[in-house]
């Protein structure tokens, strides 16, 4: 059965919404928030997660709440191990003694 429609990944909206209007390049952004170019290329690119410590980077820096970022990631995590069909057990049905 198919699950709803896919939740949309952080850092495209960190690509899209933030990124490109400000006009800031990976590099220029990632100096921005003290990390590595390629640390934040792979969020960019969908490829990472964002941490919680990531998070309270991008609130500082972009000034947009760190549970805002958190809450994408852990929507889009929930989704993905929904989708993969990895997961398969069965409820609790009575409780033990």
């Amino acid at each position: 059965m198919k699950r709803a429609m896919k939740p949309i990944h952080p850092g495209a909206i960190l690509r899209e919404d933030v990124l490109k209007p400000y006009n800031l390049t990976i590099t220029d952004a990632a100096h921005d928030l003290q990390i590595s170019r390629k640390q934040l290329s792979e969020i960019v690119n969908e490829k990472s997660s964002i941490t919680t410590e990531m998070a309270i980077r991008f609130e500082q820096v972009f000034k947009i709440a760190a549970s805002f970022w958190l809450d994408l990631q852990r929507d889009f995590d929930l989704w993905k191990i929904k989708e993969s069909g990895k997961i398969h057990l069965k409820p609790l049905t009575s409780l033990r003694a």
